[in-house]
């Protein structure tokens, strides 16, 4: 499968990027009125956005009560160029009735040992770890 997108620059340091029909800003025009995250950060939302997919429908097949999931994501760039994610850390905020943890841990094995894409690209040059917290229902 061939997955394309279209970049148009739009002045300043700003990006418009064409995926599937929506459109995204990277960077910034600020004589324009364009500004959005950096090219990287946005690698970075691309990684909580495929695992989380995953980790929703893997606890929903499991029959998991999940009321909420919310992930965030850190990356440690190096400092030499080209500064690339040294160690990404994610945290999995998980929201629910009578959770297991168990099945939110198997299920966040299971994406990022394979499933997820995004995972088994980064993987390659960054080392990256996770935590899990579990919530009440929102």
């Amino acid at each position: 499968m061939i997955h394309e997108t279209s970049s148009e620059w739009k002045g300043g340091i700003a990006f418009e990027h064409t995926i599937q029909g929506f459109k995204i800003v990277t960077g910034e025009n600020p004589e324009a009125g364009l500004a959005g995250p950096s090219p990287k950060r946005l690698l970075l939302a691309g990684l909580a956005g495929c695992t989380g997919y995953d980790l929703a429908e893997l606890l929903q097949k499991m029959r998991q009560n999940i009321t909420g999931l919310r992930i965030e994501v850190e990356g440690d760039q190096t400092d030499d160029h080209p500064k690339v994610y040294r160690t990404i850390k994610l945290v999995y905020h998980v929201f629910g009735t009578n959770v297991k943890m168990d099945k939110i841990k198997k299920a966040i094995d299971l994406s990022q040992q394979k499933l997820c894409g995004v995972t088994a690209m980064l993987e390659q040059g960054s080392e990256i770890s996770y935590r899990i917290e579990l919530h009440d229902p929102e």
